[in-house]
This record gives structure tokens, C-alpha cells and sequence, in this order.
């Protein structure tokens, strides 16, 4: 009989969490709980269709420690991957208080239940994932490359209450015996991504004819990943990573924004083709938003040597997928908008 490895996806209703839930269900070994809030970006819809049998879902916060404790107790999971996180930009422009509770607070706790789990006989091979960002690496120049020798230097409250999280992971596999990996990764594309974020964002408002606004000159550079190597990334270093180092994952993708808005018009008019004509007539620069970092690019050697890895889709198939998943899914996007996003310009001022 097959031995069952559960794992426990914090964050699991949201876009990159419930496509790793996928990925990882998709191994007849895996069992998988997901702990989620479901604030504003986790979305039940994400889950639909899962195997019930091997597959639970907890509605709660990783801030509550006694139920995060609880779930440890009752699932022994084998396997923690915290994606739980508070991770838009301009929303810790507009209200930082949340991030520092989520993503500071939260992973605490989620240490610390870690730390009783295995000194109440957790798994041998017990891991803890905590997946991270490259914005804690702060900006880069118009050359050079992230690594996991880069020092930190973050720049928005996000990007900060990240990188905090990071060290407090380290700090429990040098002190306590955690066995915790760390990853920080480019930014994600791909299905179920929520409406704020920059893609779909664009694709979403070009359908409806509304402007397409791009930050400052529209020159910033970005590293993109397509989510399902994210995730493949992700279950390797799960499974062949070692505890206590860390693993940056890119895409070796660099677009500038204004790149990316005008590929999303030119896939657009391919595959919904607007009367009134040509997508990129809806271009608008807007204001850039307060320490809007020039550039990310990370150099992923470490995880392609030591474990193998490497991103299966190139751009061009990782866009035009990601634009036919929002078209056949406008159902979703309209829940989406009743849920209280009207994909409204966030983060425009600094509050006091």
C-alpha cells in the first residue's frame, strides 16, 4: 500500500497556492490541506474539483495560534508550504498594518507550531517551505542578477515584511532545528491570478474596452514565471532541497511592463478581436507608484544544478495560455468583481 504524504498549503485558495495544490494532487501519493482566510484574493472557485478524498480545506488565519496548532496536531502533515501572504504592492502603500500581521505575525506562528510538531514526534522527513519573493532583493541596475548570495535590501513595506519572514525562517532551522527551506521567486503569470496583478489586470480591462494604465514610462523590467513552473519548482525543493538553504527561482523571462501590456493586446486581437480596433490604442501612463523598483532578474543555477530544475514554458505559450484561461473563464472574473475589486488604481499615495 501506497504511503500517503500530507501536505499542508497555506494560502491555498489563492493563485499561486491552489495551482500548487493541483500540481501536488496530481501525484497519487499526495494528500493536501489548505489553511486560507480567504481575504479579498483567496477564492473557493480556485478549488473546485479537487478529489475529496484527498483533499481537505480549513477556513482559518495562520495568525490564530491555536488552531494552526491544532491542524499540526491532527494531520502531521509531512510537508508545510506557506504561501499565506498579504503580496500586492500598492496595498501595503495604502495599509502596511495588515502586512506586517500576515506575513511577519503569521509565519511566526506557523514556526513556532512547526518547532511543538517536531518535538511531539512530527515526520523525520517533516519540511517547511516558505516561499518568498525577489522583491526582497530590492532593485537591480540595468545588469546583474539576483542569487541567493544577493544581500537584502527591500524597498515597500511588502517587500519588507518578506523579508522578515525569511529570517525568521533561517533563524528557526539555525536555532531551533527547523528543518525550513527558502524560496524567492519572479513574478508569477498564469491562471486564477487575481485581477489586481499586472497581466491580468490588462487583459481583463482591454476586454471591457477600459484604459490600460502602465506605471511611470513603462520601462521597469520584471522576470516572469509561469505559475505551474513555479510550482514544479516548488515540489522539488520539498522533496530533493536542503533544509536551511535557499532557492531563487526565475523564469530567465525579462520583459520591460510596456512589453508585456502591448504582447497581452497583440494575443487579445489574435483571439478576440475588438471593432473598434488595434488594443493598444487603450494605453495610458499613469503616475508611478511611491519606490517603484527599476528592475528584477534572478540567475536560477543553484536550483537548475543541485535539483534539477527548469521552466518547462516559454513566454509566448505561458502568455497566450494565460489569456484563453480568462476568456473561458469570465464567470470567475465576475465573481471576482462582486467580491468588492473594481481593479481601481491602488497604492497612489502614501497615507500618514
Amino acid at each position: 500500500m501506497q504511503t500517503k504524504v500530507t501536505h499542508l498549503v497555506t494560502g491555498g485558495a489563492g493563485f499561486i497556492g491552489s495551482n500548487l495544490v493541483a500540481t501536488l494532487l496530481a501525484r497519487a501519493d499526495a494528500r493536501v490541506v489548505v489553511l486560507d482566510s480567504l481575504t479579498y484574493a483567496g477564492n473557493l472557485d480556485n478549488l473546485e474539483g479537487l478529489p475529496g478524498d484527498r483533499f481537505r480545506f480549513v477556513h482559518g488565519d495562520i495568525c490564530d495560534a491555536p488552531l494552526v496548532r491544532r491542524l499540526y496536531a491532527e494531520e502531521k502533515p509531512d510537508v508545510v508550504f506557506n504561501l499565506a501572504a498579504e503580496s500586492h504592492v500598492d496595498r501595503s502603500i495604502d495599509g502596511p498594518r495588515a502586512f506586517v500581521e500576515t506575513n511577519v505575525r503569521g509565519t511566526f506562528e506557523l514556526l513556532e507550531a512547526a518547532r511543538a510538531h517536531l518535538k511531539d514526534g512530527g515526520s523525520e522527513r517533516f519540511r517547511f517551505v516558505h516561499v518568498s519573493t525577489d522583491e526582497v532583493f530590492g532593485s537591480l541596475g540595468a545588469s546583474g542578477f539576483f542569487t541567493e548570495r544577493t544581500a537584502y535590501q527591500p524597498s515597500s513595506p511588502y517587500s519588507a515584511t518578506k523579508a522578515a519572514a525569511d529570517h525568521l525562517a533561517r533563524a528557526y532551522h539555525h536555532t531551533f532545528g527547523v528543518p525550513t527551506l527558502v524560496t524567492n521567486c519572479s513574478n508569477n503569470y498564469g491562471p486564477r491570478q487575481f485581477p489586481e496583478k499586472l497581466i491580468p489586470l490588462m487583459i481583463l480591462n482591454a476586454l471591457e474596452g477600459k484604459p490600460l494604465p502602465v506605471y511611470g514610462d513603462g520601462l521597469n523590467v520584471r522576470d516572469w514565471l509561469y505559475v505551474d513552473d513555479h510550482c514544479a519548482a516548488l515540489a522539488l525543493v520539498a522533496e530533493r532541497g536542503t533544509p536551511g538553504e535557499t532557492y531563487v527561482v526565475g523564469g530567465r523571462n525579462e520583459w520591460t511592463n510596456i512589453e508585456i501590456v502591448r504582447h497581452v493586446c497583440k494575443v487579445l486581437d489574435e483571439l478576440r478581436p475588438d471593432p473598434a480596433g488595434p488594443r493598444e490604442r487603450l494605453i495610458t501612463y499613469v503616475k508611478d507608484r511611491p519606490g517603484h523598483d527599476r528592475r528584477y532578474a534572478i540567475d536560477p543555477s543553484k536550483i537548475a544544478a543541485e535539483l534539477g530544475f527548469s521552466p518547462a514554458v516559454d513566454f509566448a505559450t505561458g502568455i497566450r495560455r494565460t489569456v484563453e484561461w480568462y476568456l473561458a473563464h469570465r464567470r470567475w472574473c465576475e465573481r471576482i468583481a462582486t467580491g468588492g475589486y473594481r481593479r481601481e488604481r491602488l497604492g497612489l499615495e502614501v497615507q500618514p
